[in-house]
């Protein structure tokens, strides 16, 4: 399954964004048993967890750092999921990625998950 991340962009602290992961290619289809989660990098930094959600859309994990300010959902009928995330910080500022894990139970270790896109930067300013 290929997976493409959007939505990102430069916007103002305080200000709320909403990334979109799509599932394409020859078993796009698959994607609907995965478990689907975000994660982001910052520059010098390394990979971080930010959210999951399971394959059925019932149990979602979040990282501390965005608890409360983001919201990780799914639609399955459409092969999508979304990251709304509000509140936005300059510290939130990074590179999103979305990943997708075929055992379909949501968790925030990166090595779990096999197929990943390409990547939406997100630039937030004080």
């Amino acid at each position: 399954v290929q997976l493409q991340a959007s939505g990102g962009g430069l916007v103002q602290s305080g200000d709320s964004l909403t990334l979109s992961c799509a599932a394409s290619g020859p078993t796009f289809t698959s994607v609907t048993s995965d478990a689907v989660g975000w994660f982001r990098q910052a520059p010098g930094k390394e990979l971080e967890f930010v959210a999951s959600i399971g394959w059925n859309g019932r149990s979602t994990y979040y990282a501390d750092s965005v608890k409360g300010r983001f919201t990780i959902s799914r639609d399955n009928a459409r092969y999508t999921v979304s990251l709304q995330m509000n509140s936005l910080e300059p510290e939130d500022t990074a590179v999103y990625y979305c990943a997708a894990d075929p055992s379909g139970s949501a968790g925030s270790n990166s090595g779990d998950y096999d197929y990943w896109g390409q990547g939406t930067q997100v630039t937030v300013s004080s």
